[in-house]
């Protein structure tokens, strides 16, 4: 089972990035997948998460309306759309799968496996 994130990288405030997480050795269309990410020095916090089917779509506050979740079982790959990036937005990113049925997918511990993370730096 492995979950492979990519994408990030160094963006100026406002830029756009567009972060990938392929999944392999196991059926991708039975989890839910969720983004996470963890600031130096801070706990890792979700970010946005979508079900099997991608009809449901979960965003923290902080990012609603900036970040977009979506996912192509076909290509076995959940994606994140950042647009507007700031500041606060810089941490490393991890995708995560989680096999259970959730109301929401927020907790850490509702996943699964987890990729290795990618750095997201957003310059003022």
């Amino acid at each position: 089972v492995q979950l492979q994130a990519s994408g990030g990288g160094l963006v100026q405030a406002g830029g756009s990035l567009s972060l990938s997480c392929l999944a392999s050795g196991w059926t991708f269309s039975r989890y839910h997948m969720g983004w996470f990410r963890q600031a130096p020095g801070k706990e890792r916090e979700f970010v946005a998460s979508i079900d099997r089917t991608a009809y449901y779509r979960y965003y923290a506050d902080s990012v609603k309306g900036r970040f977009t979740i979506s996912r192509d079982n076909g290509k076995n790959t959940v994606y994140l759309i950042m647009n507007n990036l700031q500041p606060e937005d810089t941490a490393v990113y991890y995708c995560a799968a989680a096999g259970r049925d959730s109301s929401s997918y927020y907790y850490t511990d509702e996943y699964d496996y987890w990729g290795q993370g990618t750095l997201v730096t957003v310059s003022s």
